[in-house]
């Protein structure tokens, strides 16, 4: 069973089924991507799009082509040599199923009860489904309400709609029931299909959807992992600012959001947030603050929607629903992770505690019952911090508080402007090597291309006002949501009114602020519906044109960047070009194949995707990240950073505690794996650490390494060009002399730079071999030559081997160098200037382009011809 390298995500849908997955297997295999990731396959409501609303778990869907149908696709994958990964969902399934009709027609009596967490009440469980005088019918054993069927006399009580149900729900989804999957015998009968498929070898990994919901979820992910042989498994958790996943977690890591944040924010300006957020007060008449508002909108989620759910809590923990409902407002993150019978961990208590220390003193005693309180009072609140983090901040404070809208993504904190290089090399450096990474998914609030144009108006807020206030004086509706419209028509041009009214009207509903799913108001919607149309009918394209040459460099390095970090890079459908979505359904569309470029834009968008994942395939799963920092007046717009070939096995590092299970995991190749709870260092002076587990699951100590931090190598001769930059000219076309082969060596724990007098500190671990030219600038005589937008080529004699220290042993040869520029519009009028990056060691080709480079090289002649750099070691 293999570990994916780069994956591929696949919305199936009842007109996109398993032969159409089949039929484009050449398409994604010549893509460069290992695995095929598609949405759940098991059987839903017919007319389902997403599939999450699983009706019978016994099934493989037959709108895409049952188990029949799923075969034939997995062997027509094999022959292109991709794998399949799928989305699970242990958490809920649809109401509308045999095991829960048995339960409403025979109670707590019946063989499935156990199945569902119902909060039974004199024996009934309610229903909330009644929305008008209509009188329910009889019609035989069934009984009829609209187009509602129950058994016929049952155990239930039908209630208003509005009401919260008598179960656990996924949020405030009432058709969407809780299952407890904390039983062994309702664990075994969800997965049946899904450990067939592993069992035989069809698919290789899977992706857990939600597991805060779950009563258990470390408990669920051992039982997992146990059965699964140690499939790849990672998890949809959102994990908000700091927060990292459990260690005892056994599963590869997330699903991705925490990266998608950091990548975004590598592209915005600080400097943008004060005028921008004034911008968005002084247009809208909110807060200039944000927190506020997120506090705000939780509280009246729950007053809207979670009644239900407070006041299971507060009987479950003796207190005053008021309290519950302060307490949830309060909390910070999706779970507090406190397990019932077990001492609370500190981070967990210290969350609560904090967010008790903000709610009134009545408080206090429910803070002790969600700790320390009895099983069903830990749980009932673990389970129920979820959906209110959802629903009131993604689904409500996201769309109240948007000075940048790039920044309201799942996850985020639109408060927070911009991610330091520092910042993300230091979480690179932390990251599990088999966690997925992602910038767009069927979740994500906008899509990649979106947000990076909305990243371009950090750096230009003083246009961007003005523009927005030339816009609002030709057509205007509510003020609040005008801002939040200007912002997205802008970013997904060009646009359809009934797309974009589309839109308008979700972000309206979410934002519950005149309109809301529970309280429609027709005229308002009307009025929505003709500031749509008339909206799209202004020049808003005149200024995306404007923008996008930026965007276009935030899009390319956005990409490669998550492509070539570590972790498991996904691709979602129809994002190898460029995408310019919303949120779903408008970001769950239709994909054509093969992808076919029509602008500029999508051809390097395309070329960078192949060309990424090609080489993540070369280079396997687990490469160690190297960060890199270049030198000069610019070097604040570059991210840079190598991949690296694994610690070889024979390497001190490589050594793990006998009995470890070490074996399973020695691809990995990091000396202690994340599979073996053993050592590993990059040799960059940091510490790092991440969960531990085996592929049975056995959860092990984190692995945590200082590595020695080594300086410079020698100084190498630097020519200039201006390079590339919006409206900069490209590289000179001039003879650029070749720097040190020797290049420079590991640095600090965010940078990689040459050191002004050429040593080498002891302690390094530094082994040269330099061959012929090395260390001297190569003469035209000698092969070294350069071509207009295509960089230095090197000659021969520029293939001296130097490995660069691990640990203080044996060394890593670097393989793999990424170069991104962030924030082009400063690089505008200027270029490149004179700042410089220093290569490892070695000859490198540009994949993109297909020039050859060594040694310390000007940025501007780096990026002459894209604003990123793909470098390959050539002369391995």
């Amino acid at each position: 069973m293999s570990r994916p390298v780069s994956t591929y995500r696949v919305q199936l849908t009842p007109d996109f089924g398993f032969a159409q997955v089949a039929e484009i297997a050449g398409y994604l295999r010549d893509l460069g991507v290992s695995h095929v990731y598609l949405s759940p396959i098991l059987q839903a409501t017919p007319e389902s799009r997403h599939g999450y609303d699983v009706t019978d778990h016994s099934r493989i869907r037959d709108e895409f082509g049952g188990a029949t149908g799923f075969r034939e696709m997995a062997q027509q994958l094999a022959a292109h040599d991709l794998g399949i990964v799928v989305d699970i969902v242990p958490n809920h399934m649809n109401t509308v199923n045999a095991q829960f009709w048995s339960v409403l027609k025979d109670g707590p009596g019946s063989p499935y009860a156990k199945w569902f967490d119902i909060d039974w009440q004199d024996g009934k469980v309610a229903l909330p489904v009644l929305g008008d005088d209509t009188e329910p019918v009889v019609d035989g054993d069934v009984l009829r309400y609209h187009e509602h069927a129950y058994p016929h006399p049952g155990h239930y009580r039908l209630v208003d709609w509005r009401e919260g149900p008598g179960y656990r729900r996924f949020f405030d989804v009432s058709s969407l029931i809780g299952l407890r999957v904390e039983d062994p015998s309702v664990f075994f009968a969800t997965h049946e299909v899904i450990f067939w498929l592993l069992d035989e070898g069809l698919v290789d990994g899977l992706r857990v959807d939600h597991p805060d919901g779950l009563a258990d979820p470390r408990g669920y992910l051992q039982r997992l992992r146990e059965r699964t042989g140690g499939a790849w498994t990672v998890v949809e958790k959102i994990l908000i600012g700091p927060e990292r996943l459990p260690g005892d977690w056994a599963c590869d890591g997330t699903s991705g959001y925490e990266v998608l944040n950091r990548v975004n924010g590598l592209f915005v300006d600080p400097a943008g947030k004060e005028p921008l957020v004034r911008l968005f007060a002084d247009m809208t008449g909110q807060p200039a603050e944000y927190r506020p508002v997120m506090e705000q909108s939780k509280t009246d989620v729950l007053d809207l929607f979670f009644g239900a759910e407070i006041d299971r809590l507060a009987r479950a923990t003796s207190c005053d629903p008021a309290a519950v409902r302060e307490l949830l407002a309060a909390m910070p993150v999706y779970r507090a992770y406190v397990v019932p019978g077990e001492p609370p961990p500190p981070e967990s208590a210290e969350i609560v505690e904090l967010a008790a220390d903000s709610c009134s003193p009545a408080v206090r005693p429910l803070v002790r019952e969600v700790l320390h309180g009895s099983p069903e009072a830990v749980v009932r609140f673990q389970q129920s911090c979820g959906p209110v983090m959802a629903k009131g901040v993604e689904d409500t404070a996201l769309y109240r508080w948007f000075p940048l809208a790039c920044l309201n993504e799942v996850g985020g904190e639109p408060d927070v402007f911009g991610t330091s290089v520092a910042d993300f090399h230091a979480f690179c450096e932390e990251m599990p090597p088999y966690s997925m990474t992602t910038l767009s998914t069927h979740d994500t609030k906008r899509s990649e291309d979106v947000r990076a144009r909305l990243s371009v108006l950090s750096e230009i807020p003083g246009e961007w006002a003005a523009q927005v206030e030339e816009w609002s004086a030709q057509v205007s509706f509510d003020p609040h949501l005008d801002h939040l419209a200007w912002q997205n028509l802008m970013a997904a041009w060009p646009i359809s009114a009934d797309r974009f009214t589309d839109y308008l009207l979700k972000a309206a509903r979410e934002a519950k602020t005149a309109i809301s799913w529970v309280h429609p108001d027709p005229s308002y919607e009307r009025r929505l519906r003709s500031f749509a149309e008339a909206a799209v009918r202004l020049p808003i394209g005149g200024f995306t044109e404007r923008i996008d040459p930026y965007a276009m460099s935030n899009s390319l390095g956005a990409k490669l960047v998550q492509l070539m970090m570590p972790g498991v890079p996904d691709v979602y459908q129809g994002n190898e070009t460029t995408d310019f979505s919303l949120v779903d359904p408008d970001n769950r569309r239709p994909v054509t194949y093969p992808r076919k470029p029509e602008t500029s834009w999508d051809s390097a968008k395309l070329l960078v995707t192949t060309q990424a994942l090609r080489l993540r395939r070369r280079l396997g799963g687990a490469a160690p990240y190297l960060p890199l920092q270049a030198e000069g007046e610019h070097a604040a717009h570059v991210i840079a950073f190598a991949r690296t070939d694994p610690v070889p096995s024979t390497h001190p590092a490589a050594a793990v505690p006998a009995g470890t299970g070490a074996d399973e995991d020695a691809e990995a190749g990091l000396g202690g794996t994340p599979g073996s709870g053993g050592p590993w260092s990059r040799g960059d002076g940091t510490t790092h650490t991440w969960p531990q587990t085996s592929s049975s699951g056995t959860v092990r100590a984190n692995a945590v390494v200082t590595a020695p931090s080594s300086g410079a190598g020698p100084s190498a001769a630097t020519g200039t060009s201006a390079g590339w930059g919006v409206g900069a000219p490209t590289g000179s076309g001039e003879e650029t002399p070749l720097g040190s082969a020797e290049g420079s060596l590991i640095g600090s724990s965010a940078a990689m730079s040459a050191g002004p007098d050429g040593e080498t500190p002891g302690g390094s671990g530094v082994e040269a071999s330099a061959g012929a030219g090395v260390g001297r600038p190569a003469s035209p005589g000698e092969g070294g030559s350069a071509e207009p937008g295509m960089g230095t080529s090197a000659g021969p004699g520029t293939s001296g081997s130097v490995e660069w220290g691990v640990g203080g042993g044996a060394g890593v040869r670097a393989r793999a160098v990424v170069v991104a520029t962030r924030l082009p519009v400063r690089l505008a009028a200027t270029g490149w200037g004179a700042t410089t990056l220093t290569l490892p060691p070695g000859t490198w080709r540009d994949l993109l382009t297909g020039g050859l480079y060594t040694g310390r090289i000007p940025l501007g002649h780096l990026l002459g011809q894209y604003p990123v750099s793909l470098l390959e070691r050539h002369d391995l």
